[in-house]
């Protein structure tokens, strides 16, 4: 089963091309992210990360309830 795992930008490295990519804050964990799939996602925006791309941009309720979530199936939060 695939999962989309919510999470925080906390920067974005633009050089205008497909590979833009932001470091995202994943409950205390910070990975990397593909960001060409969400091209208006901006730092402080939630994600749903699959795969390492973001593939769409969700409302904080909406991440916080999901992690919730994840954390009661004692599943770790980290793409």
């Amino acid at each position: 089963m695939c999962l989309a795992v919510p999470g925080q930008i906390v920067s974005i490295d633009d050089d205008g091309s497909l590979t833009r990519q932001g470091r995202v804050d994943f409950a205390g964990i910070v990975k990397q992210v593909n960001l060409a799939y969400a091209p208006h996602a901006s730092i402080g925006d939630y994600v749903l990360v699959h795969a390492g791309f973001a593939i769409a941009v969700i409302d904080e309720v909406q991440a916080r309830e999901t992690l919730v979530w994840l954390a009661q199936l004692d599943m770790e939060v980290c793409p």
